[in-house]
């Protein structure tokens, strides 16, 4: 376990984020307690609406809390999404756009502020990426970097921390983060399969895997909240989210809901109704301002999460009313850099580069549990056009995008040619780039694209 000394806060403040009085009157403060799950997709468990898969301990956080149904991340994949969480701000900047990339050394880890109010602030397995959780003044970081997969650590911790510190603590899992566990309790023959994905034997057998990692997930947070109600004493909010979603085409990586909705569970008791619903619109960066609000601490201005912890407490039923996200990339595995705007109804994505292949690890890795299914339904496409449809597809996009996600929850029919619409896309186009100015987004191509009519080459894993 590696304990990190106290640094010098205000070298964690960023250019042109002001700071205010962060400690407030001296009253009991919340712990705060948060569980990271890794690639886990809102429609894979049983609260919003899969059946197929077991998640028995997110059902219980669901009957004991709220369940949040339009809770967002600022982009579909782990570096950015996370870093993100961690400093309120989206990726033009924090800087760690692409997959891989740390942030701007100047940027404020809120961590810090926390710490501040007098939080003891502990961070176990994946939730920064890489080894980044040391540029957030965490008290205690422990890992792997690569997310956990068991609770041996924390249990340790939490059986000999001074309880007497209110304790702000995230745990990240590793599952269901390729590799996929191997599966023994699903029946791959069986087994429901979202409509966005290609029939064939081999995605059966690889959703079965998926399916038996999200259980694994379920049953690590189970026995997480478990070892928490044991050794943290008090008032206590727990957050059960994840980075973004599952690793299946037009998920991670991309801007439709399947990459940038997040489930996300909260529970606290007396102050949270059980079974509750929230439909109000959150972001990842909106939780750690809401933490410090709850604290009773002033949030940094400048910050592009906002508190709700008006939500939470009862005093309003609204948060935002749009969200945007952006991709930039994940090494040369995907150059596709992609924005867009959300509205509770509508979302508008902007390809910067339509001339370029959308390749994923799952269609450039010369291993691992995504090439696997691909390769399967390439084959599938040659004489079946629905597969041929979602193949080209996952690879090809038009420049602009527009979904109404009343009509079409899983966005298959794109509206961005319909004359109805021009209105709508002319204001949705110009608010996105009106943002993206604003965000100081230079539209980065980071890596080596391939550009549509190239041939596919395979790329060795990531060390």
């Amino acid at each position: 376990m590696n304990t990190i000394g106290r640094r010098d806060t205000l070298k964690l403040f960023g250019a042109g984020i002001a700071t205010g009085p962060l400690l407030a009157a001296a009253t009991p403060k919340p712990n705060f307690i948060v569980y990271m799950s890794d690639d886990h997709g809102l429609l894979f468990s049983e609260p919003y609406g899969n059946t197929a898969v077991q998640t028995p301990h997110l059902a219980r956080l669901a009957a004991e809390g709220t369940t949040f149904t339009h809770a967002f991340n600022t982009s579909p994949s782990c570096g950015p999404s996370r870093t993100s969480m961690l400093t309120a701000l989206w990726p033009a900047r924090h800087g760690a756009e692409p997959n891989h990339k740390r942030p701007n050394p100047e940027v404020l880890g809120l961590p810090a502020v926390l710490k501040a109010l007098g939080y003891q602030m502990a961070c176990f397995g994946k939730v920064a990426h890489n080894d980044w959780a040391k540029y957030y003044n965490f008290d205690v970081v422990d890992g792997p970097n690569v997310g956990a997969t068991n609770t041996d650590a924390v249990e340790q911790f939490l059986a000999n921390r001074d309880k007497t510190k209110p304790l702000c603590l995230f745990f990240g899992s590793h599952y269901p983060h390729v590799p996929w566990v191997k599966n023994k309790d699903y029946d791959p023959a069986t087994v429901k399969l979202p409509d966005t994905l290609v029939d064939t034997p081999e995605t059966r057998r690889q959703c079965t895997d998926y399916y038996t990692s999200v259980t694994h997930t379920d049953t690590l947070a189970g026995n997480f909240r478990a070892l928490v109600q044991k050794h943290v004493p008090g008032d206590s909010l727990f957050i059960y989210t994840t980075d973004h979603g599952a690793q299946w085409p037009l998920a991670k990586w991309n801007l439709y809901d399947a990459g940038i909705r997040l489930p996300f569970f909260a529970v606290w008791p007396g102050k949270l109704k059980p079974g509750s619903t929230q439909d109000a619109m959150i972001c990842l960066p909106d939780l750690l301002p809401t933490f410090i609000e709850l604290a009773g601490g002033k949030v940094p201005a400048g910050l592009d999460g906002r508190s709700f912890a008006g939500l939470l407490l009862g005093k309003t039923k609204r948060h935002r009313d749009r969200v945007f996200t952006t991709h930039s990339g994940d090494g040369d595995f995907n150059v596709y850099p992609i924005r867009s705007l959300r509205t509770r109804q509508w979302k508008y994505i902007l390809n910067l580069h339509p001339e370029f292949q959308h390749q994923t690890h799952d269609t450039r890795n010369r291993r691992g549990n995504g090439v696997l299914y691909w390769n399967s339904w390439v084959e599938e496409a040659k004489t079946n056009s629905g597969a041929a449809a979602v193949v080209k597809r996952s690879v090809e996009r038009p420049a602009e995008e527009l979904y109404d996600l009343k009509a079409d929850p899983h966005e298959m029919r794109n509206l961005a040619g319909d004359p109805m619409q021009a209105s709508r896309m002319a204001s949705m186009r110009a608010e996105l780039k009106a943002w993206m100015k604003q965000q100081g987004d230079a539209e980065t191509v980071f890596g080596k694209p391939l550009l549509l009519g190239d041939p596919v080459t395979l790329l060795p894993p990531l060390a």
